[in-house]
């Protein structure tokens, strides 16, 4: 088949960061770069409590909203939880699941996080899959049986429709606020790794459709190496997603050339 054109993703994780002033700067800056660029689609995840707002103030612009995190259920006494239909209702077109943080900080197992995945799709909701190893699992050679595991766990039940739309994030943990980084040729292996693992699990179109992005210590002097790479469409950037001054510039550079 023809190679199928993907279009990049620009994608900021505020995590727990930013207030209302500081948040309301940050997108508008965001909105009036997304007038004056084409051929990549940025994706904005800011905390739950700010999603109304951030819809509101996105209007009229093409920049997509990301919950950080979902409950599977559509609701009932989850206590502090999020529902995929509030993150629907919210303005949400994706959902970040599986974050390396929401793993090894929280706690959230295989079996959570195939529910995540299961009731986003179900709700119409497209889910970013985070994965990756810690640098303990790369030093013993482990790096792509990890990212294995977490792919076959995640999509267990999911058929090639299913995925449609569905977005994988690799982020090796080790890489995450550390400032180190993988090399562009690490992360190209690992992306090209995942893309064949798409092909034998749900065929050649989902492969070639699905876009896989990078996310570790992404910075306006290190992502065109990356984005540059054949299998890399895009990136999840965490700590430069919340300063105009850091974002803009990726957002910028993301588009293919």
């Amino acid at each position: 088949m023809s190679e199928i054109k993907r279009t990049p993703i620009a994608a900021g994780n505020w995590k727990m960061n930013l207030l209302r002033d500081s948040a309301r700067k940050l997108i508008d800056a965001v909105k009036n770069l997304n007038y004056q660029l084409q051929g990549v689609e940025i994706i904005v995840a800011p905390p739950a409590i700010w999603l109304p707002l951030v819809q509101d103030w996105l209007s009229g612009s093409d920049v997509k909203i990301a919950g950080q995190n979902m409950h599977w259920e559509e609701k009932g006494a989850f206590t502090g939880e999020i529902s995929p239909a509030m993150l629907k209702d919210s303005g949400c077109t994706y959902v970040l699941i599986g974050h390396s943080e929401r793993r090894h900080k929280f706690g959230e197992n295989d079996e959570w996080i195939n529910k995540k995945v299961r009731s986003a799709v179900s709700s119409d909701l497209k889910p970013i899959l985070c994965v990756g190893e810690k640098i303990e699992e790369r030093e013993k050679g482990k790096a792509f049986e990890v990212v294995e595991k977490q792919l076959e766990s995640a999509f267990e039940g999911l058929g090639g429709v299913e995925m449609m739309g569905v977005v994988i994030a690799y982020e090796p943990v080790w890489a995450i606020g550390t400032g180190k980084n993988a090399l562009p040729g690490d992360a190209q292996e690992m992306h090209r790794f995942i893309r064949e693992w798409l092909k034998k699990k749900f065929g050649e179109d989902t492969a070639q459709r699905t876009r896989i992005i990078y996310g570790g210590s992404v910075t306006p002097s290190n992502i065109t190496e990356f984005i540059q790479e054949k299998d890399i469409d895009g990136t999840l950037s965490g700590g430069a997603s919340i300063k105009a001054e850091t974002f803009l510039p990726i957002c910028k550079s993301s588009i293919k050339r």
